[in-house]
């Protein structure tokens, strides 16, 4: 199965960031983009791939370890960024980012320690992808009234483990599905 980790923004952060993204489709270019709906906006920490069945307990019993070695920090969702010449639109994240950084990187070595090949690592951006475009598109726009954003901060109090299925369909705009497979909570509690 696809898997990732990630951090998963409430239902008000969600809803806050809607709004914006609302606004992001009214500007110059946007219609060429690819937006992202809200069952998609996470904060990936590490993304896995094809994972095979066999591995997933042991990946879900690192991640625990590595979830419960993590204390609940705050975050938001604020500003923003690209990747790619507009290829990838993102809303960036405000608040205790290195722990943030901490909890992905525990999320990758899990994974390497479970025997997930991990590639090469990167160091780690926090960011929320809203669009995509397979073309180099101008989103100097949109860049202009993210960095202006900020929503409001919760505390995140876990980890969880999705599971991505990408669309099969062939349909124009079908978006992936994703289902938290675990939702492992952060800190000694946990």
């Amino acid at each position: 199965m696809r898997l990732f980790a990630a951090v998963l923004p409430p239902t008000d952060a969600i809803s806050e960031l809607a709004a914006e993204v609302a606004e992001l489709k009214k500007l110059p270019g946007a219609d060429r983009l690819r937006w992202t709906g809200r069952p998609g906006w996470h904060f990936t920490l590490a993304f896995y791939g094809e994972v095979d069945d066999t591995v997933v307990p042991e990946l879900s019993e690192r991640l625990e370890r590595a979830a419960h070695r993590s204390d609940p920090f705050p975050l938001a969702v604020r500003g923003g960024g690209q990747f790619g010449h507009g290829r990838a639109l993102w809303a960036g994240a405000e608040g205790d980012l290195e722990a943030l950084r901490r909890l992905a990187d525990r999320s990758e070595a899990a994974a390497r320690r479970a025997g997930v090949d991990m590639g090469a690592h990167r160091r780690y951006t926090p960011h929320l992808t809203v669009a995509r475009s397979r073309d180099a598109v101008d989103v100097r726009p949109q860049l202009d009234l993210l960095a202006r954003f900020t929503g409001s901060t919760w505390t995140v109090g876990e980890l969880a483990l999705v599971r991505s299925s990408l669309p099969v369909s062939g349909v124009p705009g079908e978006q992936p599905r994703y289902e938290a497979v675990a939702r492992l909570p952060l800190g000694a509690s946990g």
